[in-house]
């Protein structure tokens, strides 16, 4: 549109010339605007996942070789949880030969009943257990604040299982419910300190799940 309203023709190549050079040299400013944006983007991209994994990295570091391996519940007396890993795996071998894995309509009329004994001569096995730890306590200090609020649960849960044995006697088939604190299944938050402590064979039983 500028090169009509121009008479002159070298004149008019001129500055046409000249404005296409200038399109041009627009042109090729902003594709290298965008070329290097496209650029800077990649590198903040890697920089930002250089950054990520290093700190990843880092975390991994501390943990492994600098962070405290202290567990809060695990208790000094190590020659006590010995001791306990014992007794519980003989309460453990006990219930064993009273597992009974028929079907509930395979088991009889008085297949509720049945199951409500089995479930407490279980958990008699679990009360003789708690009596056999609380026999001699652990000789460390956090072991003697700790270990009595552990059975104190245990004991809480075994109140658990006797009120589903009766349930049962009652002909009410429903599934096992025990107590909840701050929102942890009682048998969980025991089994972790259990856990913790090297005592696996302590940890509640699982036959009421199945």
């Amino acid at each position: 549109m500028y090169c009509t309203i121009v008479t002159d023709h070298t004149m008019a190549w001129d500055l046409c010339s000249k404005s296409s050079c200038d399109l041009d040299h627009h042109l090729r400013s902003q594709c290298e605007f965008l070329e290097c944006s496209a650029i800077m983007k990649k590198i903040f991209g890697r920089s930002a996942l250089a950054v990520v994994f290093a700190l990843l990295a880092a975390m991994w570091v501390y943990a492994l070789f600098f962070a405290s391996k202290e567990v809060v519940n695990e208790i000094a007396d190590r020659e006590w949880t010995k001791r306990a890993q014992l007794i519980c795996q003989d309460a453990a071998n006990e219930r064993i030969t009273l597992a009974d894995f028929r079907p509930l309509n395979q088991a009889g009329a008085d297949a509720l009943i049945k199951r409500a004994e089995l479930v407490d001569r279980a958990t008699d096995t679990l009360d003789r257990m708690l009596v056999q730890l609380e026999q001699t306590p652990p000789t460390d200090a956090k072991g003697q604040a700790l270990i009595p609020l552990w059975i104190t649960d245990y004991r809480s849960y075994i109140v658990d299982r006797r009120n589903y044995a009766k349930q049962l006697r009652l002909g009410t088939n429903v599934p096992f419910g025990e107590s909840i604190l701050m929102g942890i299944p009682l048998s969980e938050k025991i089994a972790t300190f259990a856990a913790d402590n090297a005592m696996t064979a302590c940890k509640p039983p699982m036959d009421l799940s199945i």
